[in-house]
């Protein structure tokens, strides 16, 4: 039988592949579109990952979720100094959240809320994808715009407290393998984990649609 880490990369696959190749994803990391396009990028994670980590404190203590709340791991402050450095020092003042982006926030709030197995789903899907994925944006956006890997502007994308990424995705992974859940609540969670692909696709479509290439 498969491990749950397993069942959950497999089921996820499909929709993991179409977020990675997205229109959106490729045409500004790829120079097609400017540092605009990646600044309102940046603007949508910080709202998902307010969402996630502003239930993380109170999740901490909880049997299920709490095992996953690595403080390495969290992203805010770094995303808060890239939009400093993208966006000004009075960039709150400008910040907006798309209405997929906030469709998806609030989920991610519902499930730190209500849903701690829930929740579980969409720490996997954000946290392990930019521990993993997250590297060839960076790269993309230090060689197209000049950033460099330490500094302001793709500080989202370095883990400066995980040492070791390949020890540190198994070790996540055998967390996922010992989840408190029984078999029909693993199905719940791995079905969550594909919503939270789709939502993350949905921010993905509505950003290639107020950032369109021209012909």
């Amino acid at each position: 039988m498969d491990s749950f880490s397993a069942l959950i990369r497999t089921a996820s696959h499909e929709q993991h592949v179409e977020a990675e190749t997205s229109t959106f994803m490729s045409d500004p990391l790829g120079g097609r579109l400017d540092v605009e396009a990646y600044a309102r990028y940046t603007e949508q994670l910080w709202f998902v990952y307010e969402a996630l980590e502003a239930g993380a404190e109170r999740l901490a203590s909880d049997p299920v979720a709490g095992p996953f709340v690595r403080p390495e791991l969290f992203r805010l402050a770094a995303l808060e100094r890239d939009l400093t450095h993208l966006r000004g020092p009075e960039w709150r003042a400008g910040l907006s959240a798309l209405p997929a982006t906030r469709a998806y926030a609030d989920r991610v709030a519902e499930c730190a809320r209500a849903w701690p197995a829930g929740y579980i789903a969409h720490h996997y899907t954000r946290y392990l994808g930019d521990l993993s994925g997250g590297q060839i944006i960076r790269d993309r956006a230090e060689k197209t715009w000049g950033f460099t890997r330490k500094g302001d502007g793709v500080r989202f994308y370095v883990f400066e407290e995980i040492a070791n990424p390949a020890a540190f995705k198994r070790s996540y992974r055998e967390l996922l393998d010992e989840v408190r859940a029984d078999d029909l609540e693993k199905q719940r969670i791995v079905a969550e984990c594909k919503r939270a692909f789709a939502l993350n696709t949905g921010v993905f479509r509505a950003l290639g649609e107020e950032f369109p290439l021209s012909a």
